[in-house]
């Protein structure tokens, strides 16, 4: 399952996304919101949504997008379990799905052009976490344990 929500800055490339992940793709999505524009929602209302429901499904991914794409990634990280990374070009994704097991990527709506944008979600869909060496693994467990005691 792949979760994908925007405020109002992301709202136009989230409603393109949308349409790529579950026609081209053939992935299927739930959009949690928003479900129409509105100049004055917040990012922040937004991103635990994703987070919240990436953090239950370890299968699934969530695809956030705001104007920077900044807030939307502090906040998603706020939720344990939420490796939220933003995705500004399709080589630095890939790294942090692969190194990094990001489950959340996170896209500037100002900033990013659809094409690219759905470049970069189709590499973050399609790369797996590397499992040829335990270091990948040992840091994911670091990082779970710095989320234990915070």
């Amino acid at each position: 399952m792949i979760y994908i929500a925007a405020d109002h800055q992301g709202f136009q490339l989230k409603k393109h996304l949308t349409t790529y992940i579950e026609t081209q793709l053939k992935k299927q999505l739930k959009d949690l919101g928003a479900e129409k524009y509105e100049e004055t929602d917040d990012y922040v209302d937004y991103a635990p949504l994703v987070a919240k429901a990436v953090a239950r499904d370890s299968n699934s991914f969530g695809v956030l997008i705001c104007g920077s794409g900044h807030g939307m990634c502090i906040a998603a990280n706020k939720i344990k379990g939420i490796r939220a990374i933003l995705g500004y070009s399709i080589e630095s994704t890939e790294l942090a799905r692969r190194d990094d097991d990001a489950n959340i990527l996170c896209l500037s709506g100002a900033t990013t052009s659809p094409d690219h944008a759905t470049a970069i979600v189709k590499k973050f869909l399609e790369t797996k976490m590397r499992t040829d060496s335990n270091r990948y693994t040992r840091r994911i467990e670091k990082i779970k344990e710095i989320e234990e005691y915070s």
